[in-house]
This record gives structure tokens, C-alpha cells and sequence, in this order.
């Protein structure tokens, strides 16, 4: 209970923002608080006012019936029944009656007027507590999101390598939702609730020190309860976010994955899988309702206890004489006014505990340490000139055993077009990582003209290398907003130029909407060729020192990957580029091609001195020259019939 204390204190000082509004719920609350607490007593005054004029009423029609003679002897009997003073005459008595059958009536109608205009002051600012709780609450909802978004955007590669986009999104949505909704009713509603009890207990022992002794014993039973229960849901919750992370996981998968799905008509398996994933959500969100279940019937039989005992104490002390009907009454209602925080507090725990599994899973992404910062004396990384050194760099992935790359060096001089070349899982797009710091070596180092690479800021660095993946990326929005993704603010003519030297200027000014044509989600409307050359376009606007090209022609026909490449080849000119490709035709003319075999470097050299000392290069050679003349001699055959 103290670690779920402290975490939702922790999301508390989110509040702390903006601590003069997160105050106005709070002073609203005392307003309505205090007015809702003199309603009892004004009831008290309109149940006081009409017994008396009833009483007067009938004492005065009695004494008029009672012959003189008699008056003497019935007057003590009707003072004390009155409990008016034994020294009181008849004509006073006369007197006072009378008095009360007239003011009666104006009590009457001034109490209910004090009551109207409390419950109106009660609605106005119980209004204003709520406007101003849920307009905090919005704000540490915003804050809460975008400090995880950015540090979402700020992990290395390796945090999210080990957590799968369902599971985040989950938190920065459902989670955020769940500490909000605490923070900006259930945190208010506990103040409320502890605010009414105090004072209606301050009122009930200065109003009836002994009827509030007798029903006094349901708050420490209730508070018990609500602890135990407390301590035994947080796990419970939290197994319910984990539930709701994985069916999430599945779905976000699922729909980015539609087309596979569809392809291999695994629709029923899938929804056998969510369904498994709905039913576990399902069934440990049954577990909490049937705990639940059991905890508020217990929470209303205590709260019935302790009317009871209010029932039976102050029915004694109305026929002994000691409470009036109007003070029984006021009682009453303030005893419901502990009952309601009592009960209230069964909805607050439920909250509470919500609030504190998700306010455990966000601070968990939010104290997540990256691998990969800048240090405290980080420096700008000066523009560079693209000499770029492997020192003996090693490398192994977070949990993935041996290490991908071993004692890896080579020198890569400006203007240099260096060629990685090697099989799958060789190593190749370890070192393209590494480049911009995608992750860092787990030995050696990486220096661009001199400058290690961990000893720069990030943004310096990132900023001078332009990237084009295998695996293309493009977001929701135009192509032109895509080129102009890295610089946002490059003018209509750079951004042209930039898709003309990438062979993308023809095809898109064949769409309609030319530049302006949206590309869908994750670029559907464009075909991969398309997308492949949109996202060097991007790469290229940079004007980019250092340029890495993975395997950047895999999804082009050989036609396009001819123009593309001719392109390349001249933007490539006075860059330091590295270049990954599948087919040796792309990178026969690069100033040096790295042979990587099983983590290391098997060779280093140019085409034609490979081709003849390097057995790994030659055997690459070699195998896609046959498959190529496969690939050529049946089209040589269908065209000669």
C-alpha cells in the first residue's frame, strides 16, 4: 500500500504544474462541502417549527376547553409536559404559545429559503469543482502523454528491440486515461469524502456526544476493509493492463499485417488468437468484479449496522425526552453524511488501485534508461569531411548472444563509396547502426575524422548522415511532406530537385495531385519502387555528408534500379557513402567492398582483386552470374517461339 501511496504521489506532482488552478477544485469543494452541512441543521429548524406550531395549536384549543377552576391544577402537568418553567403563569403561557403559532410558518418559510439557496450555492460551485478538476486532469493527461512520447522517441533501438509497440501504445493511451481519471475525480472525491467525515463527526459529538459514540465504531471497520481490499486489487489491476497490453499487441499486428494475413488465409487462426487474448482480458477483469462484488454488499451492511444502531439509541432517547423529533431528524442526515464517504471510499479504492498499477507501467517507460545518450560533455559534431574509422568494434545485441559483429576495422576515407557485402545475418546492417548510434559498440570504437562518436551529441551527428532502409517507412500525409520529413522548411525547388536526382519527379508528376498526393498509411498507395525512391528523395534533401544505402534498390524492377542507380552514382561523388546490396552489379565499382563472413571481415579490397584472392566474394560472383543466366536463357527461349 505505501508503494501505491507513493507512485500516485508521484503522478500527484503532475498537479503540481499548475498548482494555483489544482487548488480551485479543492476551495470549491470546501464551499459546497460547508453548504451541503447546513442542510441538517435547517431541516432541523423546519421539523422544530412545525412541531411547535402543531403543539401550540392543540395546547391552546386544550387550555381553552380547561374550566377556570381547574386551570391551577392542570398547569404544572402542562409546563412540564412543554418542559417550559415551573414558575411560568398562565397568561405567560398563553403568551408564548401564541408567539410560537405565529412564527411558526415565517420559520418555515425562511428555513426552506435557506435551503434552496444553499443547494443552489452547493450546485454552483460543486459545477466549478468539476470544470476546473477535469480541465486539470486534461493537463496532466497531456503531460503525462507527451513526456512519454518523447521518451518513447528518445529509447535506443534496443528498448523498443524488447518491448512491442501494443504494449507502449497501451500505456500512453488506457494507462494515461486510467491515472487521469483518479487524479481528477477520485483524488478530489477522497478529499471530499474525508473533508464531509470529519466535519460531520465534529458536528454529530458537539450536537450528541452519545448517539455519536454508538455509531462511531463503523469507521475504523470500514477503513480496515478498504486496506485489505486495497493491498489484494493493485496486483489484480495490473494483471488487467497486462491482459489489455497483449490483446492490444495482436491487434495493432493484425491490422498492420492485413495483407499477409489475408495471403495466406489465416483469418480464423488469428481470430482464434485474439479471442484466446479477449477471453484471458475477459476473465481476470471477471476476477476484480467478483471481488468487488463481495466488497460494497459489505461496505452497505456496515453502513445498515450503523443505522440501526441510530435507530435504536435515538428511539430511546426521543421517548425519554431527551432528543426532539427535529434533532433525531438532523442526526440522521449527518449520520448519512458518514455512511456516503464510507461507501464512497468502496468506488475510490477501485480507482485507486487502477490508477496505481498504470501509474506503476508508466513511470516503468519513463525511468527506462537508453543505452545510447549523449554524455555530459558532449560536443557539437563539427561538419565533417566523412573520414570514418571500425576500431576493432565489436557488437552483440541486448540478450541475443553471441556477439554479430567481431573485432571489426576498416577506414573508410572521404568520398569513399564502401560496399558491405556478405550473407544474411553477416552483419552488414550492424554496421550501418552503428553509424549514427543506433546502438553503441559493446567494444572498440567508431571516430568520424577523429571524433568518437559516443564523445558528440546525437542530433549533430544523425543530422549529417542521410539514411534510406531496406525496409521503407513513410508517413501518413503528401509525398512532398515526406521528402521534406528531415527538413521540414526546404523550399518547393530543393525538394524537386532532391526527387529528380532520385528518379521520383516523372511518376509523381503523373499523379493528379502531383506533390501534394497523399501516400496513405505507411505509404499504401504508392507502390514499393515508389516508396523506395520517395524515401532516397528524403535521404537526399539532407544534402547529407555521409550517406547509407541498405540494400535501397531491393524494390525496384532492373530498369528503375538502372536510372536509380546512375543517380546514385553521381550523388554519391564526394560523400562518404556505405552501401548494401543484395547484387554484386550495384557495388562492382565502389572504392573498397568489406566481405563480412559470420561477423567479420573476410576481405577488404576492390572487384577485380577480390574476384581472384577472396574465395567467400568469388563464390557470391559466381553464384549470381548462373542465377542470372537462368534468369535471362528461359525469356531468350519464350521469345525465339
Amino acid at each position: 500500500m505505501a508503494q501505491q501511496r507513493n507512485i500516485i504521489g508521484r503522478a500527484a506532482g503532475y498537479l503540481w504544474r499548475y498548482r494555483w488552478q489544482a487548488a480551485l477544485p479543492y476551495i470549491f469543494l470546501l464551499v459546497a462541502t460547508l453548504s451541503q452541512l447546513a442542510v441538517p441543521r435547517l431541516v432541523r429548524s423546519i421539523i422544530d417549527a412545525v412541531t411547535k406550531g402543531v403543539i401550540a395549536t392543540t395546547v391552546l384549543d386544550a387550555l381553552n376547553k380547561i374550566p377556570a377552576v381547574f386551570m391551577s391544577q392542570a398547569l404544572p402537568k402542562i409546563l412540564g409536559f412543554l418542559n417550559y418553567p415551573a414558575a411560568t403563569t398562565s397568561d405567560q403561557l398563553v403568551a408564548q404559545l401564541n408567539a410560537d403559532k405565529v412564527s411558526a410558518p415565517n420559520d418555515l418559510v425562511r428555513a426552506a429559503l435557506l435551503i434552496v439557496g444553499f443547494a443552489a450555492l452547493r450546485g454552483l460551485f460543486a459545477f466549478l469543482q468539476a470544470f476546473w478538476a477535469e480541465k486539470n486532469s486534461q493537463s496532466v493527461a497531456y503531460d503525462l502523454r507527451n513526456d512519454l512520447y518523447a521518451k518513447i522517441q528518445r529509447l535506443s533501438f534496443s528498448y523498443h528491440d524488447q518491448n512491442q509497440t501494443g504494449q507502449l501504445m497501451i500505456r500512453a493511451t488506457d494507462d494515461v486515461e486510467k491515472v487521469r481519471l483518479f487524479l481528477g475525480q477520485g483524488l478530489l472525491q477522497l478529499i471530499g469524502a474525508l473533508v464531509l467525515l470529519a466535519a460531520t463527526l465534529i458536528i454529530l459529538f458537539t450536537t450528541n456526544a452519545q448517539l455519536a459514540l454508538a455509531v462511531i465504531w463503523i469507521i475504523p471497520v470500514a477503513l480496515i476493509l478498504f486496506m485489505i481490499f486495497g493491498s489484494i486489487s493493485q496486483p489484480l489491476f495490473n494483471r488487467v493492463q497486462q491482459k489489455l497490453s497483449a490483446l492490444n499487441t495482436i491487434l495493432q499486428e493484425n491490422l498492420a499485417g492485413i495483407k499477409v494475413v489475408k495471403a495466406f488465409t489465416r483469418e480464423k487462426s488469428e481470430e482464434v488468437k485474439f479471442k484466446v487474448a479477449a477471453d484471458n482480458l475477459m476473465n481476470q477483469q471477471i476476477v476484480i468484479a467478483r471481488l468487488f462484488t463481495f466488497l460494497m454488499p459489505l461496505v452497505f451492511l456496515i453502513a445498515n449496522l450503523g443505522q440501526a444502531t441510530t435507530l435504536y439509541v435515538g428511539g430511546k432517547e426521543i421517548i425519554l425526552g431527551t432528543l426532539t423529533l427535529g434533532e433525531w431528524q438532523e442526526f440522521s442526515m449527518y449520520l448519512i453524511y458518514i455512511f456516503f464517504p464510507v461507501a464512497q471510499l468502496g468506488f475510490i479504492i477501485t480507482q485507486f488501485g487502477q490508477a496505481a498499477a498504470s501509474a506503476t507501467r508508466i513511470f516503468e517507460i519513463l525511468d527506462a534508461k537508453s543505452d545510447v545518450t549523449d554524455k555530459a560533455d558532449a560536443i557539437d559534431l563539427p561538419q565533417v569531411e566523412g573520414n570514418i574509422n571500425f576500431e576493432d568494434v565489436s557488437f552483440s545485441y541486448v540478450g541475443g548472444g553471441a556477439p554479430v559483429l567481431d573485432k571489426v576495422s576498416f577506414e573508410a576515407k572521404p568520398g569513399q563509396t564502401i560496399a558491405l557485402l556478405g550473407a544474411t545475418g553477416s552483419g552488414k546492417t550492424s554496421i550501418i547502426n552503428l553509424l549514427p548510434r543506433f546502438y553503441d559498440p559493446t567494444d572498440g570504437r567508431i571516430t568520424i575524422d577523429g571524433h568518437d562518436l559516443r564523445d558528440v551529441k546525437l542530433e549533430s551527428l544523425r543530422a549529417q548522415i542521410g539514411i534510406v532502409l531496406q525496409e521503407t517507412t513513410l508517413f501518413s500525409g503528401s509525398i512532398r511532406d515526406n521528402i521534406a520529413f528531415g527538413k521540414p522548411e526546404a523550399t518547393d525547388d530543393e525538394i524537386f530537385a532532391a526527387a529528380k536526382a532520385a528518379a521520383a519527379h516523372d511518376f509523381i508528376m503523373s499523379f493528379p495531385e502531383r506533390y501534394d498526393t497523399p501516400v496513405g498509411e505507411r505509404g499504401t498507395t504508392l507502390s514499393g519502387g515508389q516508396k523506395q525512391r520517395v524515401a532516397i528523395a528524403r535521404a537526399l534533401l539532407l544534402n547529407p555528408r555521409i550517406l547509407i544505402l541498405d540494400d535501397s534498390t531491393s524494390s525496384v524492377d532492373l530498369g528503375t534500379e538502372a536510372v536509380i542507380q546512375s543517380a546514385l552514382d553521381k550523388l554519391m561523388k564526394g560523400r562518404t557513402s556505405f552501401v548494401i546490396a543484395q547484387r554484386i552489379s550495384t557495388v562492382m565499382n565502389a572504392d573498397q567492398i568489406i566481405v563480412l563472413d559470420k561477423g567479420k571481415v573476410a576481405a577488404i579490397g576492390k572487384h577485380s582483386e577480390l574476384l581472384e584472392e577472396n574465395e567467400i566474394y568469388a563464390e557470391i560472383y559466381t553464384s549470381q552470374l548462373l542465377d542470372d543466366k537462368q534468369h535471362v536463357e528461359p525469356v531468350r527461349s519464350e521469345n525465339l517461339l
